[in-house]
């Protein structure tokens, strides 16, 4: 047992999807968009017929162990070494990789008593495919479709897989949405990016979306904005006359770090919900900001404060106001979460481990150790209460 006398609920736990997650609902005509194809010995993942590296190793039967990375990230690299170097050997995949019943095996090792289920290849899929919105909500589904076969949506009151929708097609999304919420989904994921279709990118925020968000707002469940592939590599193209060719989250370049791929398309959406009227529009939609940190907070808030009081009249009410009501914040273990906390509340605070993927804390709980300094409450709230009551449609 934990120290602590409540459940524990991460708000950051993930899967590793299986290649018939993909296939098995996927129709006939879209066979040839998302293969998995034989290269020099090894099976490669070739989106939209054009092969990816965006994960190396497609069919996850061997991953990099959960945890690995943790040092790079606390920036405790006095030697200097790559991430592939820190990665080592990989290790065998598990059942608790994506089998429901083995995860909560693991849970209960680790003294975690809930927690969201998140996908992690499907994030290739919208980026690749962006002018063919038909086929990555063909994917998608048959993902959820998997989801909700293999695992449920809420299995055994504790494990709560995330169904990804993409919202090029309001109707379709409206149709994707009414499907997961009849198996039992309690929260959704939208890639933070601009809405793509042939037009080219727009805001989710834009009224058009409305009748979505409009049943996302009578259902009350929540929306994950989980990082992904949204797009923002294209910045770094711009300054290097093409880059270094597809986006790979593992293949770290100093220059792009610093353009922050990662924070840019989480505070764009959040400004795009918030400077939109979405918030105003439906008041019960609450959204989390998962495993995109907290370093492009700060000058989010400073950059809505500062617009406020230049436009006044373009905002309802206090933007501040309104995100710290809407908006939770996962921040990472190697962030401070006492000025997450003087920014957005305690009550807008989620633990999110990332297991069990090599950035993410190999051990959950050793989260405790990043909050000491915490009142017993605020442990309380942030391990604990915040997650739950979202789950639980609380407001």
């Amino acid at each position: 047992m934990t120290a602590l006398d409540y459940p524990i609920y991460d708000a950051d736990r993930h899967f590793y999807e299986p290649p018939e997650a993909f296939l098995r609902h996927l129709p006939k005509k879209f066979r040839n968009e998302f293969q998995y194809v034989e290269v020099r010995g090894r099976t490669k993942l070739a989106v939209g017929g054009i092969l990816s590296d965006y994960i190396p190793n497609p069919t996850f039967d061997k991953v990099a162990a959960p945890g690995v990375h943790e040092k790079w990230y606390r920036a405790q690299n006095p030697d200097g070494l790559t991430l592939r170097e820190m990665t080592g050997e990989p290790v065998p995949s598990s059942p608790a990789f994506n089998n429901g019943d083995a995860h909560l095996k693991i849970m209960d090792e680790q003294h975690i008593h809930g927690g969201l289920f998140i996908p992690t290849l499907a994030s290739v899929i919208e980026e690749r495919l962006s002018q063919r919105p038909e086929v990555i909500q063909a994917l998608l589904h048959s993902v959820n479709e998997w989801t909700a076969e293999e695992c449920g949506f809420a299995r055994a009151n504790r494990l709560f897989p995330v169904p990804m929708i993409n919202l090029s097609d309001v109707d379709v999304a409206c149709k994707e949405l009414e499907f997961v919420l009849s198996k039992g989904a309690r929260v959704i994921g939208i890639r933070p990016a601009p809405v793509t279709g042939l037009k080219g990118g727009r805001s989710m925020g834009f009224e058009e979306f409305d009748p979505f968000w409009a049943r996302v707002n009578e259902a009350k469940i929540f929306v994950v904005l989980h990082v992904s592939d949204s797009g923002y590599d294209k910045i770094f193209q711009w300054w290097t006359a093409g880059g270094k060719g597809e986006f790979r989250p593992f293949e770290k370049d100093p220059f792009a770090e610093v353009l922050d791929w990662m924070g840019r398309p989480i505070a764009d959406t959040l400004a795009a919900f918030i400077c939109h009227g979405t918030f105003d529009r439906f008041p019960n939609l609450r959204v989390a900001s998962l495993e995109n940190g907290s370093s492009w907070l700060r000058p989010l808030l400073q950059r809505l404060d500062t617009t406020n009081h230049k436009m006044p009249k373009s905002f309802k009410r206090d933007p501040i106001e309104t995100f710290r009501e809407h908006v939770y914040v996962s921040p990472f273990y190697e962030d401070s979460v006492e000025d997450v906390i003087k920014m957005v509340g305690e009550d807008r605070v989620l633990f999110g481990s990332d297991w069990p993927h090599p950035e993410g804390l190999g051990n959950p709980m050793d989260f405790l150790k990043d909050i000491q300094s915490l009142s017993p409450a605020q442990t309380q709230k942030i391990m604990s209460t915040n997650l739950k009551n979202l789950l639980e449609g609380v407001r």
